[in-house]
């Protein structure tokens, strides 16, 4: 059909709707061109009107000069540069890293010499395919995907393209992550060097990320109340608000604020610091948990780890899934819902329900 409805919804989450023409040409070298054009009068009679005058403008030869006039759609790769800016200007500087490599890596080889508009539904099929046969998760496949629909969005929000273009996405199951068993993290604590073994028990007892970790300051601990605000996180040498953009409280246990208090020092405001006060770096933090858990007789382990850790032994000593999502900052409860399969009396109290009497008056069919 040439003339069709194209829907699609906005970034306020609102649906749109365009009339579109689609037509095809065949030049005399045999090539076909294919030309998607939204009307101009954005109902059926005005595109199928636009269709005829659109035909008869390829057919004359007059079309192309009427494209001349309008303003030519830059090149994915032309446009590139402007969305890392709106990027860099929006994001946090890990995010603008990760927009950046999945665009050298797999969009710009891929579109990056095609017109934002000839990044048509059939090509990303394509793209998805070959990326597939390649040996790439369905997430990073995904992950590419969700950048390639934000330059559309921030295309349309600069006015240099009339809709996005719809971008379906693979089916990705949840990844699989990997935690320390309750014995397993007693070994950690206990085999960890005692300049590390602070972190280590922080880490497993209040579930920050390593960023967390590193940037966190003595102003943000309350040690007589027993809490502590994250509110920083570094990446890179780049520190900023925690991942999400907010600040969160976390209550400290005994074993994490009888830790923090043995660490207490005057090297400076960092709370875990080298011996001049500075914060520490990624790699040496790196190797310290390599270490510990090679130490402990455990298979090799990152920060990360401690973080799943935490969630973990929560959700399996009974703690509802809403107030670890409030203590891991997770942005929505999907996050952390990849926890909830380690609870081990959630089915079994589910079903249990059924057992109990009815009570009250019998309905209708009791009655019968």
């Amino acid at each position: 059909m040439s003339v069709r409805l194209r829907k699609w919804t906005d970034k306020n989450g609102k649906q749109q709707e365009a009339w579109t023409v689609d037509v095809k040409l065949q030049h005399p070298d045999g090539r076909v061109e294919r030309i998607r054009k939204a009307a101009p009068v954005n109902t059926r009679r005005g595109a199928e009107q636009y269709e005829r005058e659109l035909r008869h403008a390829l057919l004359t030869g007059s079309f192309r000069k009427e494209e001349e006039k309008e303003a030519r759609i830059p090149l994915l790769r032309e446009f590139a540069p402007r969305f890392l800016i709106y990027s860099e200007n929006n994001n946090k500087a890990s995010t603008v890293a990760a927009k950046k490599q999945l665009l050298d890596t797999h969009l710009l080889p891929t579109f990056g010499d095609l017109p934002l508009d000839g990044v048509n539904p059939e090509r990303i099929e394509d793209f998805k395919a070959k990326k597939k046969r390649a040996g790439l998760a369905p997430k990073t496949i995904n992950n590419a995907l969700t950048v390639l629909r934000t330059v559309f969005t921030v295309a349309v929000d600069q006015e240099v393209l009339r809709y996005v273009p719809r971008v379906k996405f693979l089916k990705a199951e949840r990844p699989d992550f990997d935690f320390l068993s309750f014995e397993e993290a007693e070994r950690l604590i206990a085999a960890t060097e005692p300049e590390w073994r602070a972190m280590v028990s922080v880490a497993l007892h209040t579930g920050l990320r390593r960023g967390e970790l590193i940037a966190l300051q003595w102003d943000a601990m309350d040690l007589v109340s027993g809490r502590l605000i994250v509110k920083r996180n570094v990446w890179r040498g780049h520190f900023g608000s925690p991942k999400g953009g907010r600040s969160r409280e976390v209550p400290l246990n005994g074993i994490a604020l009888s830790a923090l208090k043995a660490h207490r020092h005057l090297r400076g405001a960092f709370v875990f610091c080298d011996e001049d006060g500075a914060y520490l770096k990624n790699d040496t933090c790196r190797n310290a948990i390599r270490r510990a858990s090679k130490q402990a007789g455990l298979r090799p382990i990152g920060w990360h780890t401690l973080r799943h850790t935490f969630a973990s032994h929560l959700v399996m000593r009974g703690v509802p899934l809403k107030a670890i999502q409030e203590l891991l900052g997770h942005a929505s409860i999907e996050m952390t819902m990849r926890y909830a399969h380690l609870s081990p009396d959630v089915k079994k109290d589910a079903v249990r329900v059924l057992e109990q009497p009815v009570r009250g008056t019998l309905g209708a069919h009791g009655a019968a």
